[in-house]
């Protein structure tokens, strides 16, 4: 299964009927058993090391109804700004990609300009430009992703990796 990717095949499959006019994009850490790195397995697994242990990263994109629609895990310690152009440009075209302060980057914002969607991203409180033209009513409901990651956790598979 995993060589093949059925997985994630079926999981493109079960997505592809989704609302794309809200994109939640949003990051969660997982922790990682303490022997669930190293020995003779391969290296790619994403688990990254930090002050917290072995750690990985879900960056997960949801739809407006807080279904996922695209996900990429990383080690714990990559930033979300980081991972994001990649995971941006595999994400839909057109409506609004909604996500928090760890995505506030200038060139992120113009990324996805180009891809003919809005940007509701808050400057971070250190920023020049402020947040005047926010949609703060529309960035309330991220929260949809949010409760993903929470729903998510819930899986033992997830929460201990």
């Amino acid at each position: 299964w995993a060589r093949k990717k059925k997985l994630i095949r079926i999981f493109k499959f079960l997505s592809r009927d989704t609302d794309l006019e809200w994109e939640f994009v949003d990051g969660s850490i997982v922790k990682a058993h303490q022997h669930g790195s190293g020995g003779g397995e391969p290296k790619n697994q994403a688990i990254g090391k930090s002050k917290g242990g072995n750690t990985t990263k879900i960056h997960m994109c949801a739809d407006a109804f807080g279904l996922p629609i695209d996900f990429e895990l990383t080690g714990g310690e990559v930033h979300d700004v980081k991972a994001a152009p990649e995971f941006i440009d595999r994400l839909p075209t057109g409506g609004y990609v909604i996500a928090d302060k760890g995505y506030d980057s200038e060139e992120l914002r113009q990324r996805i300009i180009e891809k003919k969607s809005i940007p509701v991203i808050p400057r971070k409180s250190n920023s020049t430009i402020g947040n005047g033209d926010m949609d703060w009513g529309l960035y309330k409901y991220r929260h949809l992703v949010e409760n993903l990651f929470a729903r998510l956790k819930h899986f033992r598979a997830i929460a201990t990796r």
